[in-house]
């Protein structure tokens, strides 16, 4: 699975000239605005709550002695807690919402690797796909609240703790990839067959979904552009996936050499 996550990193590398190759740019307009809308109002909300979650949490401290530096670890613990919870909902909120966007998107990608005409076994209107992104969307917040909050609470355990941050950035990581793919798996396969073919590729979608993490380290931009090249290497790696052959062979990673020679 180590391999699979690196593989579903490195598509990242091509993503942006991928997009402009395609002239893709004009899909992401409304998702990048519903991207930086949303993410905005989240960073305003967890500033808000982060020092007053830390004094509730520092309140368990009944002394005098060693107050402040229990307020301290405290307000800190709870602005990761409240960062978290906020990602979570800011990934959710944006791929739902941008559902029906992103089908072009992949459309075009499966096309030009393929040279055919994209397959649309699951027939869908821009109701139904922005229905089945909220569902997947409310299915994966479900699923990935009931492990994080555990794994938030491991915050409280000394060295634990260090342990407990890098497991909760591979469970954001897989669900967001998950949801990145599935803008493509929705054309072929049903609600239960897509979330399915997720969990047996769980490692590429932990790659996907650590390059949409990592994005968001990256004031302003990162929010701007982790949709177009989160959804775009995604879409890479699911139509790879979709149509490799008897062989074996992959049609579209190693990665992106095939746009140079097209």
């Amino acid at each position: 699975m180590i391999q699979d996550i690196f593989r579903g990193l490195q598509v990242y590398s091509g993503a942006y000239g991928l997009i402009s190759k395609l002239k893709l740019w004009k899909y992401f307009v409304i998702p990048m605005l519903i991207s930086f809308v949303v993410f905005i109002l989240i960073f305003v909300s967890a500033y808000g709550l982060s020092d007053n979650l830390g004094e509730w949490i520092a309140g368990i401290w009944v002394w005098e002695t060693g107050k402040a530096t229990v307020t301290f670890i405290s307000t800190l613990i709870a602005g990761v807690i409240i960062f978290a919870l906020g990602i979570i909902m800011f990934k959710h909120i944006i791929m739902a919402l941008s559902s029906p966007f992103m089908s072009p998107v992949s459309e075009k990608i499966e096309e030009y690797y393929t040279g055919q005409p994209a397959e649309n076994k699951i027939k869908s209107s821009f109701t139904q796909q922005l229905i089945r992104g909220i569902r997947l969307g409310l299915r994966n917040l479900a699923k990935e609240l009931l492990y994080t909050i555990p794994i938030l609470l491991l915050k409280f355990i000394p060295v634990v703790n260090i342990f407990s941050t890098a497991l909760l950035f591979i469970v954001q990581a897989y669900y967001a990839g998950f949801g990145n793919m599935d803008y493509t798996l929705e054309r072929h396969f049903t609600y239960k067959e897509s979330v399915n073919f997720i969990r047996k590729n769980r490692g590429l979608a932990i790659g996907n979904g650590i390059g949409f993490l990592l994005l968001l380290f990256i004031p302003v931009i990162g929010v701007i552009l982790v949709l177009p090249l989160s959804v775009t290497s995604a879409s890479v790696i699911a139509v790879d996936l979709l149509f490799d052959d008897d062989e074996g062979e992959h049609i579209g990673f190693e990665p992106f050499e095939v746009i140079e020679n097209r």
